[in-house]
């Protein structure tokens, strides 16, 4: 009898202990710490968590290789003005931002003026050392980035005659300033864009 209290008696803690030590021990590692939103799914407990984007995009194969060095010189020139167009963007949007800030026609002839210095300052530094191809990709990205053809910026900023003006200079080395940028068409130029990890700086 008093064996079999006592072999109760050890079974009954055992499974105490047990259900203690189960209760009781967690492997904690570094991570389980962090806290995320969760859902549930059929009753079922899952974690929420919000990746990077990722794009998966397949190796370029190209016919010949007169085609692969006409592509490389694309991506070269694409890389070369995209800063240009950046500012170009930037500083249009923020012109835009100044513009509506004020009724007062003084302070916004400034703000065009300032706008106006700025641009023609990169022009004389920089942008006038381009050349035509790269010229031409520079106003289609301008486009691109402000939604607005370089002959409608300089309309809207300079008015009729210095548009018409700039577009007959311009004109002269092979470019349109009326040139928009067409996603369909500039396929390749997009897809440069895209691989290096930029999409629209608004």
């Amino acid at each position: 009898m008093i064996n079999k209290a006592l072999l109760l008696f050890c079974s009954l803690f055992s499974v105490a202990s047990l259900s203690m030590a189960q209760n009781t021990y967690v492997n904690a590692g570094t991570n389980d710490t962090i806290r995320v939103a969760a859902i549930n799914v059929n009753g079922e407990i899952m974690p929420w968590i919000v990746l990077k984007e990722v794009v998966v995009a397949d190796y370029r194969r190209f016919a010949t290789k007169e085609d692969y060095d006409r592509f490389r010189r694309l991506r070269y020139n694409v890389i070369k003005v995209l800063p240009y167009a950046r500012f170009a963007g930037q500083r249009y949007r923020q012109l835009e931002r100044d513009l509506a800030t004020t009724s007062d026609k003084r302070k916004q002839k400034q703000y065009v003026k300032d706008c106006d210095k700025e641009i023609k300052d990169l022009f004389n530094r920089e942008v006038k050392n381009l050349t035509i191809s790269q010229g031409e990709i520079l106003i289609k990205l301008i486009d691109r980035e402000t939604q607005h053809s370089s002959y409608e910026l300089v309309r809207d900023l300079k008015g009729n005659v210095s548009a018409f003006v700039m577009q007959s200079v311009a004109k002269l080395f092979g470019h349109d300033l009326k040139n928009k940028y067409d996603v369909d068409q500039e396929r390749d130029i997009e897809a440069i864009i895209r691989s290096t990890g930029y999409y629209s700086y608004q």
